[in-house]
């Protein structure tokens, strides 16, 4: 199997619901973190063998293949297709696994990964709205239960024990980090600004500065009046896109490209549909196996904050250091826009290693039905 790096990573701001990104459609912005690639890896889009981009909701604004329109949008040769894939939140994270297997393999030599979702447009459970996606079949095997990713968080705050101030002091945490990533720069190499018809988004708008615990202990429970899950400690509903570019690192020679780093292991798992957000734990374990490296020598750690149980949960069962974990802040702070997250969290990790000489990033995250990605990257100048 042929070695794999990616040689740039790009990403909108994350805009709140809403917000700054409302207005644009998911297949311009997608067009635009396209351009982008092209752009700063100053690559010519015509080597690029394929598009691969994850979109959740794939209705509406996001039906009829966003990937392969994007493409069009961004005035790329009609000869570069386009493919549209949805692993729930891990859609984005899957299309890189994607693009990488077949660079890995042969089948192709460049490719472009990413993923988009504009969640004021095609509003959460949009896709789910005129059917019932989960059969009588599946719901009668796990006893009608409704797959409500809500009460699955619920559930692993029981069975792990953490409280609602256990919660929200996680969540008040993630928004201290991420203003204090924003105010220090951290994101600014990695964005490309969105000019708009009401201005420029420039930076990422869900940060809620000044966030505690005891500010968001006043919020009310939303999927159980005696829970511990709100607005406040669940990620946002946001609007973004990014974009990758993968390769081999002799094409990357071959194009005067540099890589940033070297894909070394990628897991897919499934796990329990009920408690359906625990496995980024099993993922977790699977890939540093794949790949042999202790979970000791990873030095930072992107954990989806789909609601602050999952990572909370993710932490107790590895045992990893808490604060190589989501270090520039999370879902919760910075938002969750589905299709678009996996990439926009490698992005941001991958830039993170870069700036802080970090050998091993790993991410994962976790995805409606009970399944989660894991993907471990490494610095290329080791």
């Amino acid at each position: 199997m042929r070695e794999v790096v990616i040689v740039e990573a790009v990403r909108t701001p994350v805009g709140k619901r809403n917000g700054g990104l409302a207005g644009v459609h998911p297949v311009d912005l997608s067009a635009h973190v396209l351009g982008a690639l092209a752009e700063r890896s100053g690559i010519d889009p015509e080597v690029i063998d394929d598009v691969i981009w994850g979109c959740v909701s794939q209705v509406g604004d996001q039906s009829s293949n966003v990937g392969r329109y994007s493409v069009l949008a961004a005035g790329w040769p009609e000869s570069i297709p386009g493919v549209t894939i949805n692993r729930a939140c891990g859609s984005s994270q899957q299309a890189i696994d994607f693009a990488v297997q077949a660079v890995m393999s042969g089948q192709q030599d460049v490719v472009v990964a990413g993923g988009v979702e504009v969640m004021s447009r095609v509003p959460l459970g949009a896709a789910r709205a005129s059917g019932a996606p989960y059969g009588p079949r599946a719901l009668g095997r796990y006893d009608g239960f409704a797959f409500n990713q809500g009460i699955s968080a619920e559930k692993i705050a029981q069975k792990w024990g953490f409280d609602r101030t256990a919660v929200d002091e996680f969540s008040s945490v993630s928004h201290g980090r991420a203003a204090a990533a924003q105010d220090a720069g951290a994101f600014e190499s990695e964005i490309v600004a969105v000019t708009t018809e009401d201005g420029v988004v420039s930076a990422d708008e869900g940060i809620r500065r000044g966030t505690t615990a005891e500010k968001l202990a006043k919020l009310k429970p939303a999927f159980d009046e005696n829970g511990v899950i709100h607005a406040g400690n669940s990620s946002q509903i946001s609007d973004g896109a990014a974009a990758l570019l993968i390769t081999t690192p002799e094409k990357a020679a071959e194009l005067g490209l540099t890589p940033l780093v070297r894909y070394v292991a990628g897991a897919v798992v499934g796990s329990d549909p009920v408690l359906m957000l625990t496995g980024p734990i099993p993922a977790t374990d699977k890939v540093l196996a794949k790949a042999g490296v202790a979970l000791a020598d990873v030095g930072v750690f992107e954990v989806n904050e789909a609601f602050a149980p999952v990572p909370m949960a993710w932490l107790a069962e590895t045992g990893a250091d808490p604060a190589l974990l989501n270090p520039l802040g999370g879902a919760i702070a910075l938002g969750h826009p589905l299709g678009g997250s996996g990439a926009v969290l490698m992005t941001r990790m991958i830039n993170h290693m870069r700036g802080n000489g970090i050998r091993y990033g790993l991410q994962t995250m976790c995805e409606g039905g009970g399944t989660a990605n894991a993907t471990l990257v490494e610095l290329a100048s080791h």
